[in-house]
């Protein structure tokens, strides 16, 4: 490409003064621009809320969760020994027991089903984040004997407790009497409340002592063993080695699969968003085949008289490529620049529009996650640019083509 080619070029893109053909001509060529630049920012905008929303999930999910768990069938006695031998494998850095059930917690008259996890308050902390998460109160306030409890933010709410007050766990496991088969009921503690900001855990998790859990459950040993990687995207690859090297009969199950119905939802929804806001770039680019080709028919005389002065049907083909290509480069840079903005105060200008228009978009009685993250990544922004780019270039060709057709005599004939 000559410095004449793009001289001509840029000059026929800055040229839009003249009669109203021009002005029109001029007007779907800006429509063009903020259209490209709309779908960038958009896809840019979209794209960062879902790598948001899927790393918001994930480490919420994990601030509970475990990377790795290992029940026992139908437990594990010893499950120092099953710790022992998960903590030889490289990527194990810390285990840590349970206990689980499920249960019932009535107060003031309003009762709850509720997930009840036995923990030890000494080694949960190296296996989970819940510590941090805590409102009131600590794991540490959970003391064997005790019968102390830890509920979800919103669990206590619904329940209308506070720490210090108490509340009664009943159990589906029965106690037989001579009056009949009658629920375990056990009067609790509440010592803390922790809120995670996922409503799955905040309204349905309770935490116990495990040696309190033992005693209500009657559980010999624990339920089983909860690990924790230095790299949790290893954990299906440490998982299937686990489940081989394993001493007694259980079940090893990673965190992809224990939650691996949100994060592929999460996945599929970003590569569909993906695609159709592409489809809205592809619609803004190929108007550009419209614009451009009001412009070749315009400029049939110019572009005659430059092939009279020794100019290349090459050379027209490149002085419009250069021409439409240039639509595209502005519109995918003003994207760029106002995704990139957006994508960056998203969790300022959401609470915005929100209070705005006293909506909330995400209601954290219905969704996972009551905020609306974002994650910038690098690779998208050059993914969406580089498609952009691409589109815009393909629009020009045949317009260009057709400009390096024209037939001088022809154009000229009635000059």
């Amino acid at each position: 490409m000559s410095p004449y080619e793009l001289a001509v070029g840029l000059r026929y893109t800055r040229s839009r003064k003249g009669s109203g053909r021009n002005a029109f001509i001029s007007f779907i060529a800006l429509i063009s621009m903020a259209g490209i630049a709309l779908g960038v920012a958009a896809l840019i905008v979209v794209l960062s809320v879902m790598n948001g929303f899927q790393q918001e999930l994930r480490t919420r999910i994990l601030s509970v969760a475990s990377h790795i768990e290992i029940r026992g069938l139908p437990g594990l006695a010893d499950w120092q020994a099953v710790a022992k031998s998960a903590r030889e494998q490289p990527r194990v850095i810390a285990a840590a027991p349970f206990v689980m059930g499920q249960g019932m917690l009535s107060a003031f008259d309003v009762n709850r089903g509720v997930i009840v996890r036995g923990i030890d308050p000494a080694l949960e902390d190296t296996v989970a984040d819940i510590g941090k998460a805590m409102r009131q109160g600590s794991l540490a306030d959970l003391k064997p004997g005790e019968f102390g409890i830890v509920l979800g933010a919103e669990l206590a709410r619904a329940l209308g407790l506070r720490v210090g007050e108490s509340v009664v766990l009943i159990t589906p496991q029965g106690t037989v009497t001579p009056a009949g088969t009658l629920p375990r009921v056990r009067s609790f503690r509440v010592v803390g409340v922790f809120e995670i900001g996922m409503y799955e855990f905040d309204s349905g998790l309770a935490l116990t002592h495990i040696d309190d859990a033992r005693r209500l459950y009657r559980v010999e040993g624990v339920s089983g063993v909860r690990l924790k990687l230095d790299d949790m995207f290893a954990a299906p690859v440490v998982a299937r080695g686990l489940a081989r090297a394993l001493p007694v009969a259980g079940e090893v199950r990673d965190w992809t699969q224990s939650h691996a119905n949100f994060f592929r939802a999460v996945a599929i929804e970003k590569r569909v968003m993906f695609i159709i806001l592409t489809l809205i770039v592809a619609v803004a680019a190929f108007n550009i085949v419209s614009a451009q080709v009001m412009v070749v028919t315009d400029k049939q005389a110019d572009i005659a008289i430059l092939r009279t002065l020794g100019a290349s049907p090459a050379s027209i083909l490149a002085i419009f490529v250069i021409q439409g290509a240039l639509i595209g480069v502005i519109g995918t840079l003003i994207g760029v620049v106002g995704g990139i903005a957006l994508a960056a105060n998203i969790d300022v200008v959401v609470p915005a529009i929100e209070r705005a228009l006293s909506i909330q978009f995400l209601d954290k009685s219905v969704y996972y996650i009551s905020d609306l993250p974002s994650q910038l990544q690098r690779g998208d922004v050059i993914t969406i640019a580089g498609i952009a780019l691409a589109l815009a270039l393909v629009a020009t060709l045949y317009p260009a083509w057709k400009a390096a057709r024209v037939n001088p005599a022809a154009a000229l004939r009635y000059e």
